[in-house]
C-alpha cells in the first residue's frame, strides 16, 4: 500500500501526536508499505527520510478559525494530485487536516480521519467549525476515534456518521522502549536515593498538562524523602519559565529542612525519560486537557501507577488497564477544560503512598494490560487491518 499520513509536527518535533504518527508510520513501512508524512517545514529537520517513512515539508502554520499562511495551494495540489492508496488526517483545528477538508471530494484515496478529541469544541470561536465539521466528518470513509466514550465519537454520533465508517483504535507505549530494562540510573543522574519514593509527570510547559497542580499537591502531601520528577520540553511558553521558578522557591523553603522533599524540572532526552518512567513510584497526571493520553500507557508499560485527573478518555484506560490508575477528584469548566480538587487529590497520593502492596499489583495489572492490548506492535496492525479492509470495498 502507498499511505500518506498528514501531520502538524513530525519528529524531530516531540510531542504525542508526533509519536503516534511515527509509531505508525515507520511500523508500516517494516510491514513492506510506502509510507509518506506530510508535516511542517523544520529547519532542525536533518534528513527526508526517517527510518524509511518520507517527509514531505510544507511551510505552513494556523488554522481554519485561527487563519492560514505560507503554502496553502501547494499543499493542497499535492493532496488532489498525489496518487495514495490510502491518507490519513490526524488531529483536526490544525492545518495539515484543515487544508484537506474543502478538498476531500477530489481526493481518490481512500480517506481516513483520526480527530484526537476535537480540542476547541466547546470554545465559541469554533462553533462554525463544528457545525461544517457535522458535513466534512461524512466525507471520510472512516474514522478513528481513541475512546468510546469522548466528545469526538459522541459528535460523530450525534451527527449521524453511520457506525460501519467508525473505528476504535486506542493509543499505546513502545515495547522496543519499554521491555528491556533502562541501562541509565536517573536516580544517581539527579542524586535521589534509592530509598525516596520518587513521583514522575512527563508533559511539555504547554501550561494545561497540569504542572502547576502537581507541584501544588506535592507540596501539600504529608509524604517524606520523595523527589518529584516533572519532565517536559521547554519552549519559551506556557510554564517554561514559572515551573523551574517554582522549583527553585520549593527546594530553598526550610520546610525541606524536615520533610526531605525535593522538586526536580528537567528537559530529558527520549531514552532518560524512559529510565524515569522505569525508575519512579509513581505517576501523576493533573492535566487540564488531553484525548486519550499517551503517558498513561507508557506508565503501564514501565510497571508505574498512575494518578490522573479526569480528561480526555483516562477513566476509560483505568478500566482497560485493569485498575493501574485512580481517577483524581476533578470538576471541569464550560469550555471543557479540567481542574483537578486539590485537597482531595492529596488524600489520593497520600494514602497511594502509604499503600506499596496496591501500587504492586497496580503496576502488575497495568503492564499485564499493556502487553496483551496496547503495544505498538498490535496497534500498528490494526491500522493496517483497517486499511487493507477499506481497499478491498
Amino acid at each position: 500500500m502507498k499511505v500518506l499520513h498528514t501531520v502538524e509536527f513530525y519528529d524531530p518535533s516531540v510531542g504525542g501526536m508526533q509519536e503516534v504518527v511515527k509509531q505508525l508510520s515507520e511500523r508500516l513501512v517494516k510491514m513492506g508499505h510506502e509510507v509518506t508524512v506530510a508535516t511542517t517545514k523544520l529547519s532542525d529537520r536533518k534528513s527526508l527520510d526517517i527510518n524509511g517513512v518520507r517527509i514531505v515539508e510544507f511551510a505552513i502554520s494556523g488554522n481554519l478559525v485561527r487563519g492560514l499562511a505560507g503554502e496553502v495551494e501547494k499543499y493542497r495540489k499535492f493532496l488532489t494530485g498525489s496518487q495514495f492508496d490510502v491518507i490519513t488526517n490526524f488531529a483536526a483545528q490544525q492545518w495539515a487536516t484543515d487544508l484537506a477538508l474543502d478538498v476531500l471530494d477530489e481526493i481518490s484515496a481512500k480517506k481516513v480521519f483520526v480527530p484526537t478529541g476535537f480540542s476547541g469544541f466547546y470554545l465559541p470561536e469554533y462553533k462554525s467549525y463544528f457545525k461544517k465539521m457535522e458535513i466534512w466528518i461524512k466525507k471520510y470513509d472512516v474514522s478513528v476515534f481513541l475512546s468510546n466514550d469522548y466528545r469526538d465519537i459522541n459528535f460523530a454520533r450525534k451527527v449521524g456518521v453511520p457506525r460501519n465508517k467508525m473505528a476504535i483504535i486506542p493509543n499505546g507505549a513502545s515495547e522496543e522502549e519499554f521491555l528491556p530494562p533502562s541501562r541509565i540510573d536517573i536516580r544517581k543522574r539527579f542524586g535521589i536515593p534509592k530509598s525516596h519514593f520518587l513521583i514522575l509527570h512527563v508533559g511539555s510547559h504547554t501550561g494545561v498538562k497540569g504542572h502547576k497542580e502537581a507541584i501544588e499537591i506535592f507540596s501539600r502531601a504529608r509524604v517524606k524523602h520523595a523527589a518529584f520528577l516533572l519532565i517536559g520540553n521547554i519552549f519559551g511558553g506556557g510554564c517554561s519559565l514559572s515551573c523551574p521558578r517554582r522549583a527553585l522557591f520549593f527546594n530553598l523553603s526550610p520546610r525541606r529542612w524536615s520533610d526531605g522533599k525535593r522538586l526536580i524540572v528537567a528537559q530529558l532526552p527520549r531514552e532518560e525519560t524512559v529510565a524515569a518512567y522505569q525508575a519512579a513510584d509513581l505517576f501523576l497526571f493533573p492535566s487540564n486537557i488531553e484525548c486519550s493520553p499517551i503517558v498513561l500507557f507508557e506508565a503501564m508499560a514501565s510497571k508505574t501507577p498512575f494518578l490522573t485527573a479526569d480528561v480526555g478518555n483516562s477513566a476509560e484506560i483505568v478500566k482497560w488497564s485493569g485498575g493501574a490508575g485512580i481517577v483524581l477528584p476533578t470538576d471541569k469548566d464550560k469550555q471543557g477544560f479540567a481542574r483537578v480538587q486539590i485537597p482531595g487529590s492529596v488524600k489520593v497520593l497520600e494514602e497511594i503512598y502509604r499503600d506499596p502492596v496496591r501500587r504492586k499489583k497496580m503496576a502488575a495489572a497495568g503492564f499485564r494490560a499493556w502487553r496483551r492490548r496496547f503495544t505498538w506492535e498490535k496497534i500498528a496492525g490494526n491500522y493496517e487491518a483497517l486499511y487493507r479492509k477499506l481497499l478491498k470495498k
